[in-house]
């Protein structure tokens, strides 16, 4: 159909030409900023909006941007999984955590989840979905016996960190994949303080793996979003409740989170090297009761680690745990000056949370101790900065 001449200033304003012709691909990802989206007719719009037909109607659906960026994260945790991956963009980690949970779970549903947990997941778990009757049991998924003792004949998802927060305890993937599927459940890994770069769960067994794609995968502390990775029947219900729930990715947020994923294993790399030498260098050190890592030969889970991580590469967080009660623990990062107090992790610069006031600020002091949290615990997310100069920062904060 020929669209007739215009002739008004307005109409023509809102109508420019279209390019046509160009095959040059761009390097760059392209922003679809369009929450809407022109079809050549009634029945293609019926057909795209049912999914009979591929394409995009409304960016709260799906976006270009978006849907590009889960595709590239998706690529990158399907290196050794049997089978295709596919991935869906969400607004934020939580966003991913809450709509994957929601999938996978209904009134009467059980999960079991570690005792040692993201606060906003056990705040989600404990406060959250167990209004709509879905009960949860908190265990030490360090020890898949005990995950195999907590399961009931309810439980659909067996939920697991790729390394704790902030206790930074490796998950056994294989194990934890061969008990939830015998008692009939998911297994769900949230590798956000790993990312692909360091772990690939799907490879070792896991259902679903997601990421707060705002820390290592974005790694710039400018932007937030969340994605999820799984098989194709995974996924489905997956992206319906995101649809459902709304906790889509905005085109923007994709772009910068797709630019940051370009450097991710250069990243990795280096914040994997800076922590295990801060790591080493504390490690005994007078001021300090503790010292987590898992590239250290002490830590718990250290064979565990280099036998599924990629070599050399134990991730960028630290935690460490002075002496003293919680305002001993606020007073050290107080004298960081370098090292900044801030909120998340992942990115160029160093930060420093004392975790029972802030990321696990949900949990009692009960619940912490049983977690294995000491009250002064500090989780640092290492940065970029020179190994000697952020040293020198933490050292000065101790004495």
């Amino acid at each position: 159909m020929t669209t007739p001449p215009l002739s008004g200033e307005q109409t023509r304003a809102l109508n420019p030409p279209v390019l046509q012709g160009f095959s040059q691909l761009p390097l760059a990802t392209p922003i679809h900023r369009a929450t809407t989206f022109e079809f050549a007719s009634a029945a293609e719009y019926a057909a795209v909006l049912s999914g009979t037909a591929e394409g995009y109607c409304y960016s709260r659906i799906d976006n270009p941007t978006a849907d590009g960026f889960a595709a590239a994260v998706a690529a990158l945790d399907a290196v050794g999984a049997p089978g295709e991956v596919r991935g869906q963009p969400f607004a934020s980690g939580m966003a991913a955590i809450s709509t994957t949970l929601l999938a996978l779970t209904a009134a009467g549903a059980h999960v079991v989840a570690p005792r040692e947990i993201y606060g906003g997941t056990f705040s989600l778990l404990a406060r959250q979905l167990s209004r709509f009757g879905v009960t949860t049991t908190f265990a030490d998924t360090t020890d898949p016996a005990a995950v195999a003792a907590a399961m009931t004949p309810a439980t659909t998802v067996v939920w697991a960190e790729a390394i704790a927060n902030p206790t930074l305890s490796v998950a056994d993937v294989g194990a934890l994949a061969a008990v939830a599927h015998a008692g009939g459940a998911q297994l769900v890994v949230d590798a956000t303080f790993a990312s692909p770069a360091v772990v690939r769960p799907l490879a070792l067994g896991a259902d679903v793996v997601l990421h707060s794609a705002t820390k290592y995968l974005g790694g710039h502390s400018d932007a937030t979003g969340g994605v999820v990775c799984a098989r194709p029947e995974l996924i489905a219900p997956i992206r319906l409740a995101r649809v459902d729930l709304g906790g889509s990715l905005a085109p923007d947020e994709a772009y910068l989170l797709a630019r940051g994923l370009q450097t991710l294993p250069l990243r990795v790399a280096r914040h994997s090297e800076t922590a295990l030498a801060l790591a080493t260098a504390l490690e005994g050190h007078p001021g300090l009761a503790r010292v987590d890592y898992p590239g250290l030969a002490s830590h718990r889970d250290h064979a565990l680690a280099t036998a599924i991580f990629a070599p050399g590469r134990y991730g960028g967080m630290l935690t460490v745990t002075p002496h003293g009660d919680r305002a001993e623990g606020m007073a050290f990062c107080d004298r960081l000056r370098l090292v900044r107090v801030a909120t998340s992790l992942g990115g160029t610069h160093s930060l420093v949370s004392h975790v029972a006031s802030t990321t696990h600020r949900q949990l009692t002091d009960a619940e912490l101790a049983a977690a294995g949290i000491g009250p002064a615990a500090c989780r640092i997310s290492v940065g970029l900065e020179d190994a000697p100069d952020l040293l020198a920062d933490i050292t000065a904060a101790l004495s």
